[in-house]
């Protein structure tokens, strides 16, 4: 089974796939946000004369392990994403469907681009996720959402397992029978689902790691067993990661050494791996 990572610019990757190779895209390119993302790492250890007070009035030290972060921000948004975005409908199989992960403020443009590449008709779902964490702004609504649009190569003809979907709680399973509130519901495309929590096992430091429920969601509904995933904006590896939960090949493309370097943590001990461009165990391109 395919199991590829790239560090490369994801255009020259994408231009060296075969036509109609992968059954499933999921990216989550930058945002636009004309900020720098970055995550500080930290850790506590026991001390006495330590910065910050624990249960019992036990007092720690903080300690700073480092920061990962990267430059979001293009003059022209979309005139970097068209190109990869027609390679990514070309490598597409026939059955094949595209996840566009984006957040408000650049997902009116980016949902007139894909458009004109898949066609209005291949739209078939704005997949709203949810979260209610983080900080909040008195100025205005806080933003507590990220858009999720999902084309389908071929309207007519598209994966979609319906029963290997996860079924979630109702909110008032009083209202509908014992029966049908152990079996649960599936969800709608209204998705309420957490960040990666501080003290989540999941959690690799790198900024904007997204939780591997939502990826997972995606994948087990519109991939095969045995199927191809393409993320070329691969960031933390989740993809990656769920794609080996689910028996799934990928191939991964990231050019921000920082996102190698977290993928090689990530996926230590995995065999059957393939580095283009990195070196593992170096920490440097090859």
């Amino acid at each position: 089974m395919l199991r590829q990572i790239y560090r490369a610019d994801n255009l020259d990757v994408l231009r060296s796939l075969p036509d109609e190779c992968v059954e499933l895209i999921y990216i989550d390119p930058p945002f636009n946000t004309g900020k720098i993302q970055k995550r500080i790492q930290l850790k506590t250890r026991l001390d006495a004369d330590g910065d910050r007070t624990g249960f019992q009035g036990r007092r720690y030290q903080t300690v700073r392990l480092g920061a990962l972060g990267y430059a979001d921000l293009f003059d022209d948004y979309l005139q970097f994403l068209e190109p990869r975005l027609r390679e990514a409908y070309r490598v597409l199989q026939p059955n094949g469907s595209l996840y566009f992960h984006i957040d408000y403020r650049e997902v009116h443009y980016c949902k007139i681009l894909l458009d004109l590449i898949f066609g209005r008709d291949s739209f078939l779902n704005e997949i709203i996720w949810a979260y209610d964490f983080g900080g909040r702004t008195r100025k205005k609504w806080p933003p507590k959402h990220d858009n999720i649009l999902w084309y389908a190569k071929d309207p007519k003809n598209y994966i979609f397992h319906l029963e290997s979907i996860e079924r979630i709680p109702y909110m008032s399973p009083g209202l509908v029978g014992p029966e049908k509130a152990a079996r649960g519901k599936l969800p709608t495309d209204t998705w309420w689902h957490t960040i990666v929590p501080t003290n989540s096992k999941e959690k690799t430091g790198y900024p904007t790691q997204k939780p591997l429920g939502i990826i997972r969601r995606i994948v087990a509904a519109s991939s095969n067993p045995g199927g191809l995933v393409l993320d070329f904006f691969a960031g933390s590896g989740t993809t990656g990661a769920v794609c080996l939960e689910l028996g799934r090949g990928f191939i991964l493309v990231d050019q921000n050494p920082e996102a190698l370097i977290t993928m090689e943590k990530r996926f230590s001990g995995i065999e059957g791996l393939e580095w283009y461009g990195w070196k593992p165990g170096t920490n440097e391109s090859d």
